[in-house]
Formats: C-alpha cells, structure tokens, sequence
C-alpha cells in the first residue's frame, strides 16, 4: 500500500510549505483538516480522483450507462459533505488547549468500488455500471489510502461523522440527486 499520494506537492515547494505550516501552528494559528473524497449531493462530479463514486450515482440516475476508471477492488475513505462542513466548523470552534497536531485525517466510510456499485444498483435497479480501469486515473486513486486514522480528530476536538455508507446514500445522496434529475 503506498503511503504517501502523488499528488502532494514535492521538493522545494513542499518542503517550505510544510516548514511553514508547522512555523504558523506552534503560534496556535493554523488549523487544517485533510479530507477524504467527498460526496456532495448538490455539485456535478467533474473527472476527479475520486470522482468514480458520484459518477455512478449520476449515470444511473440518469439513466446513462457508466464505465468506472478503477477495478473493483479499489477502496479510499469518503465522508458526505454535510460531515466535511460539520468538522471544518468544530475544528474552528475546538480550543487552541485541546489540539495537538496543526493538520487532522477526518473520515466517514471506506467502500471498495463494487460496494458502491452495489450501493447505486439497490436504488437504480437499471443501472449500467461496469468496470474499465484507466491506467493513469487509477495509478494516483491507488497511490491514496485505503483508510486513514482520524482518532486525534476524535480525541482533540470530538469528530463524529453523522453518516456512513448507507445514510449518506439514504438519507443525504440518493433524494437530492434524484431530485435534481426529476427537475429535469
């Protein structure tokens, strides 16, 4: 499993902004959050990394047949956006006293790419997903984690994803998207 992603920035640049960040957050300033792919309900996916996941939903809701980029073993971590816009706002509100580390790993769910399928087919019984993993797309989304460790974010400012898997489906993704195609 790699560790690190290839899209970090490296070399000179990456070396001073991470001095930077350090050098900001021992004055208690800096506060980031490192985020999973995010499911939004309301945005169009447009060719992200881990674009595969709302791409299937849209297809299907669509009625379009989806080819997804990366195999069906493929897994990363999500979280629902409503969860992303929760944690930015705790972790802005937690006390400087409370945080040990400038930068947090938030996550909600980590499905592999056929869960997901599976996920979208129970709620679009038509739908055509199959599987045609395109070498460079798939090379940066297996460069990512399978899951990440979000314990300090649970421990220092009290993170706590309101979905997983099957209420972001339920409750957050599968009515607004449906909502948004039946306005046509």
């Amino acid at each position: 499993m790699a560790r690190r992603p290839v899209v970090l920035v490296t070399g000179a640049g990456g070396e001073i902004g991470h001095g930077l960040i350090h050098e900001i957050a021992e004055r208690g300033a800096f506060r980031a959050i490192r985020f999973p792919g995010l499911l939004s309900a309301v945005t169009i996916p447009s060719g992200g990394t881990s674009d595969f996941a709302p791409e299937m939903l849209h297809a299907a809701a669509q009625g379009r047949p989806y080819a997804c980029f990366v195999r069906l073993d493929t897994r990363i971590p999500f979280m629902a956006m409503p969860d992303a816009v929760a944690a930015l706002l705790a972790l802005m509100d937690a006390p400087t006293r409370s945080l040990t580390a400038p930068v947090y790993n938030v996550a909600a769910f980590s499905p592999d790419a056929a869960e997901l399928a599976d996920r979208v087919r129970k709620a679009f019984p038509q739908a055509q997903i199959t599987f045609a993993p395109d070498a460079r797309r798939r090379a940066i989304v297996d460069s990512w984690p399978k899951d990440v460790d979000d314990a300090r974010a649970r421990r220092d400012w009290g993170f706590r994803p309101a979905y997983d898997l099957d209420r972001a489906f339920d409750a957050y993704l599968l009515p607004n998207v449906k909502r948004h195609y039946a306005r046509g």
